[in-house]
């Protein structure tokens, strides 16, 4: 069982001691902190709250709103929903902050609580050390009776999302609704099960297939939309003769997509995909973080644009698009983020640019994936004695491969022509991720395992 206290919010196991599990102590804690500083950074007594559909959603619900309303705050709650939603009601409703409960692609033992600042963003490393910090010591000024928060529900907000998505000038329904599209899709049993429908259906999809659209948390197989988890999937795609099929991952801002052969698209290629449909009608910077594929920079570049690397994590990305004004950004495990609409990975809209491209495209998903660079990613990790100092091994590492490009600004990434290597350590274990690219699958595993090589050699050093 864990606990993970991160900047971006507060990610455990359901059950349990306290400190050790997100248990109800834990939950409390931290909520009453966000809370008090919420209140202090925006001067606004009201925070947005929306859910995913996992079995423990409603309890954790009920001890995060009961926890604000004791500190004067006033709860608007959207229920089950999606991470997009809530990020987009957070500024429409005029909120302080945003809190969703949801452990993304984690199964469903775990839990979270993600924290949005006004703007419907996540909070800054700074805000959640603040955060942080104020939950552990544990002092609150509680509202006498005359001061408590209310409880407002807010059930349509996912409706509000989807209209939201077809105002876009770059979402196309006419072209989409001409297609006919025959679209399968695996919501995992949480609340893409409840949004995915009604997205497909307002924008004219003809055939809507549904595998595990029920949102009762659950999940039929590990939630995370990675191929090996996506077989059924598959299978239903092609035995339907779909024309694509799409998969979210609990919270919906994760989008993988599989072709009509059953073959999948690539999380990678998600974002690939929905940048060259952006640029091919709105020239500008396009942003992914370290770890994504090179493919988005080659695309970018072939349009005549400027591609911009970030430090992994969603606020990284979405601070480097800020200073860069870059029309498209994300993640390179199917996260997009489109500017239009807001700055949040959004699955949902994702699906409509998609659909739009892929209709215009006027072939099928598997010609169209055949028109983008094709890498492979080789993803490993080294396992080290917590006594290891990781920053002296990376300085080693940078002396070695001090002819080739290094980016420093997460970890080490050194380029080797078109292919690279980016380690990092992780914030949580004593151990290096290690990601290597290259347009063969043997050349990319081969860079990784080197590099794993030099860092043992360094460590016994």
């Amino acid at each position: 069982m864990a606990l993970i206290k991160s900047i971006s919010g507060i990610r455990g196991t359901i059950g349990g001691a306290p400190g050790n599990n997100l248990t109800p102590v834990d939950i409390l804690k931290f909520t009453l902190a966000f809370g008090e500083w919420v209140k202090k950074d925006s001067g606004i007594n009201k925070i947005i709250i929306g859910r995913d559909a996992r079995v423990s959603g409603q309890m954790v619900s009920n001890i995060v709103c009961g926890a604000l309303q004791s500190i004067g705050i006033h709860v608007v709650d959207l229920g089950l929903s999606t991470t997009p939603t809530v990020e987009m009601a957070v500024p429409a409703e005029q909120a302080g902050g945003g809190i969703i409960l949801t452990a993304s692609h984690n199964p469903k033992q775990w839990n979270a609580l993600k924290l949005l600042n006004s703007k419907g963003e996540f909070i800054s490393a700074a805000a959640g050390e603040e955060v942080l910090l104020k939950g552990e010591e544990g002092n609150f000024d509680f509202a006498d009776v005359t001061a408590l928060g209310s409880y407002t529900v807010i059930e349509d907000y996912i409706e509000r999302h989807i209209e939201k998505i077809l105002a876009l000038p770059l979402v196309d329904v006419e072209a989409i609704k001409a297609k006919k599209f025959k679209v399968v899709i695996d919501c995992v049993n949480s609340t893409g099960g409840i949004a995915l429908p009604k997205l497909l259906k307002a924008l004219g999809v003809e055939t809507t297939i549904e595998l595990f659209c029920e949102p009762n948390g659950l999940f039929p197989h590990n939630p995370e939309p990675l191929p090996e988890n996506l077989n059924e999937l598959a299978v239903t795609v092609k035995k339907k003769k779909a024309d694509l099929g799409i998969s979210v991952d609990p919270d919906v801002d994760r989008l993988a997509l599989v072709c009509e052969d059953g073959n999948m698209f690539g999380e990678e290629y998600t974002l690939v995909a929905v940048a060259d449909y952006i640029l091919s009608n709105n020239k500008g910077a396009t942003v992914s973080n370290l770890s994504s594929t090179r493919a988005l920079r080659d695309v970018t570049e072939k349009a005549g644009c400027e591609y911009h690397a970030s430090a992994v994590g969603e606020v990284n990305v979405v601070v480097k698009m800020k200073e860069t004004n870059a029309v498209i950004g994300g993640e390179g495990n199917g996260g997009i983020i489109y500017p239009e609409l807001h700055y949040g990975r959004d699955a949902m809209v994702g699906i409509a640019l998609f659909l739009t491209h892929l209709a215009k495209f006027g072939k099928s998903i598997s010609m169209l994936r055949a028109t983008y660079p094709n890498y492979s990613i080789a993803k490993k990790k080294i396992d080290l004695d917590p006594a290891v100092d990781i920053d002296k091994l990376f300085e080693e590492l940078k002396k070695k491969y001090k002819k080739y490009p290094i980016n420093t600004i997460d970890g080490v990434k050194i380029e080797f022509d078109k292919d690279w290597v980016h380690l990092r350590r992780s914030n949580t274990e004593p151990i290096i991720r290690i990601y290597a690219e290259s347009n063969s699958e043997t050349t990319a595993d081969n860079i990784a395992n080197q590099i794993m090589s030099d860092l043992s050699t360094f460590a016994k050093k």
